[in-house]
């Protein structure tokens, strides 16, 4: 398919033949890097990060593979900074920075934010994150990881802990992973549990399915535990939050009952639920995972350019 110009506002909007080809891009840029260091694709482009919520990971591995693409970068990484403050709309800020850029990178905490860019702007748009709906790049990313270091998708037993109610990370991969032959195991507190349109997607797509709240329990079967945080800022009563608090910490004596091959991933930032002690062991894969966002990254705004 035609990649110029196209947006990538949620895993929805993909294929499994789109996102292999993506992890397959990706793979190529991280081997000409470690070559080259730089490269210089998209000398000339200039990326706008439009960053409405707080973010270290994803706005700097946007930053950095647009220059190691070759590209510039321009944006605010706080609303307070913009033309926002003073009432400008959403649709008015996209229509302003897209005379300056050739793709626009968005992260907003309202849900149908990206769509919304999306359709008001000319230049691509790819969606940093919106509220707990969608996070399409930090997924494709997952799976980069995990393909890199099992050599495949297909076959993994795979579990998905925390807040699995608000977390855009483990619902947009949820249904990415429906794709391929897994199984996956859902464990979270009760107050957290996998929306159940969700679910019932994945069961209608044939994944098999299994929902817990016993980590325990579900640990000595798992190839990959994928940790979340129970994020404080999504929850409207502050009560709910915390009763869920402190659910679940994955620590060595947990990793103890695992299989040697066990690999723990994390979106990050993470707060008490991955004791640092794991931080030296073979089973973390969190950091690696950080890495994965540059040449994801890079394909993504290569291909939306059309330089690639």
């Amino acid at each position: 398919m035609d990649w110029k110009g196209r947006d990538v506002v949620s895993i929805r909007d993909f294929s499994k033949s789109d996102i292999e080809f993506v992890l397959k891009v990706a793979e190529r840029l991280e081997e000409e890097l470690k070559e080259k260091g730089s490269l210089e694709y998209a000398r000339g482009k200039i990326l706008a990060t439009l960053f409405f919520e707080p973010s270290t990971r994803t706005r700097l591995s946007f930053e950095s593979a647009m220059h190691r693409l070759g590209g510039s970068v321009i944006g605010f990484s706080s609303a307070s900074s913009t033309s926002v403050k003073k009432g400008e709309s959403l649709a008015d800020t996209i229509r302003t920075v897209e005379q300056y850029s050739d793709v626009i990178v968005i992260r907003h905490p309202l849900e149908g934010a990206a769509r919304l860019a999306a359709e008001v702007a000319e230049v691509p748009v790819i969606n940093a994150g919106d509220g707990s709906n969608q996070h399409p790049t930090q997924t494709l990313l997952d799976l980069y990881t995990i393909k890199r270091a099992f050599g495949r998708i297909d076959g993994l037993k795979i579990g998905l802990l925390g807040d699995l109610k608000y977390g855009r990370t483990v619902h947009s991969l949820a249904e990415a992973l429906a794709f391929y032959d897994v199984e996956l195991y859902l464990i979270s507190p009760e107050l957290l549990r996998m929306p159940k349109h969700i679910v019932e997607e994945l069961k209608e797509r044939g994944v098999e399915v299994h929902e817990t709240t016993d980590l325990e329990g579900a640990i000595p079967e798992l190839d990959v535990l994928y940790v979340t945080r129970i994020q404080r800022e999504r929850f409207p009563d502050e009560e709910e939050y915390l009763k869920v608090k402190g659910s679940y910490q994955v620590n060595c004596k947990l990793l103890k009952n695992a299989k040697e091959t066990l690999k723990v991933m994390h979106p990050l930032p993470r707060v008490d639920e991955i004791h640092p002690e794991v931080d030296k062991s073979e089973h973390a894969l969190y950091f690696r995972q950080v890495f994965s966002g540059v040449p994801v990254r890079m394909a993504l705004l290569g291909l939306t350019l059309g330089v690639l």
